[in-house]
């Protein structure tokens, strides 16, 4: 499996990173074995969420380290900041408050990686960075990202941190996917254009992609016909996108493999640092993940995919 170098996390990043919205303490089985299995086919990095399964998923990791041992295995990845029924969050003590919490549900002192939910604009980022180094220099985070944050407010973030000697933002953490997104799968959420995904080229900085694979878009599940689930006709149905799940579904037979591996190894064949974060309910999904994860496509198969060629 791929891995990401990331300068301030000790072990580098699986390109595959285990997605846990789904864990709480009440299927915590099912949570170990995932956990277990996920170790196995070589990854090492799972992302959760102060808000994910409303703090169950954190508490069910939790218990996993607990029970396992086996916190120097992984790198834990939570994020914070996420608006709630009063706005946004991100402020000083909001965010202290949740990575606290955070911290204490996960039974670690410490996360490898740490990422801001949203943006919140009226704040400047001048701030958000004292705040993130602050934590930095409790041992509370070793690294901090940005979600569904704006490539121009990267750029004002970490050329700010780059003249002061602070720590900047790590990576970026929008979805990126074959198929594209026509409008936010969810308000404030981002997804990576051709201007993002240049952007990326040109400054390196890694892309941890969430709905790697299109909220399951390329399962082989859905046509063109099928109209049942209303949110991935919103955001994903459209001629385009039907065109790459044409061109993928012919690839995949070249390489004789399946139509989502594909999609996921569009992910992780960039240009750039990129991993995936996946959602795998059971073992088999995950080893498709596994072998998605392991095939090479050239600079002309990404172009073919991307209706440029």
């Amino acid at each position: 499996m791929k891995h990401v170098n990331i300068s301030a996390v000790e072990k580098p990043i699986s390109s595959l990173i285990l997605g846990s919205d789904y864990f709480t303490p009440q299927n915590q089985e099912k949570v170990n074995e995932m956990i277990e299995a996920f170790v196995e086919v070589g990854g090492n990095t799972i992302d959760t969420a102060y808000i994910y399964a409303g703090g169950e998923s954190e508490k069910a990791i939790g218990h996993w380290i607990d029970q396992s041992s086996n916190r120097d295995k992984l790198n834990i990845w939570t994020k914070g900041g996420h608006p709630n029924q009063n706005g946004h969050t991100i402020n000083h003590g909001e965010l202290y408050d949740q990575l606290q919490t955070s911290l204490e549900r996960l039974k670690t002192d410490h996360v490898e990686l740490y990422a801001l939910h949203r943006d919140d604009l009226t704040v400047r980022v001048e701030d958000i960075l004292e705040w993130l180094n602050e934590h930095v220099q409790a041992g509370r985070i070793h690294a901090f990202g940005a979600s569904n944050w704006s490539t121009e407010r990267l750029d004002e973030a970490n050329q700010y941190a780059a003249k002061n000697g602070m720590q900047g933002f790590s990576f970026s953490s929008p979805n990126l996917s074959l198929a594209k997104a026509k409008e936010p799968y969810w308000p404030g959420c981002v997804s990576a254009d051709q201007q993002m995904i240049k952007w990326h080229e040109q400054s390196q900085l890694p892309l941890f992609s969430w709905s790697s694979q299109a909220r399951g878009f390329f399962t082989g599940r859905f046509t063109r016909d099928n109209l049942e689930n209303e949110d991935l006709v919103r955001v994903f149905y459209n001629d385009e996108n039907w065109e790459r799940y044409d061109r993928a579904e012919k690839l995949a037979k070249k390489k004789q493999c399946s139509l989502i591996e594909v999609a996921l190894a569009y992910v992780l064949n960039q240009s750039f640092p990129t991993g995936a974060i996946i959602g795998p309910q059971n073992r088999q999904e995950l080893q498709s993940c596994g072998l998605g994860a392991s095939i090479s496509l050239t600079a002309d198969e990404i172009a073919y995919l991307d209706l440029q060629k």
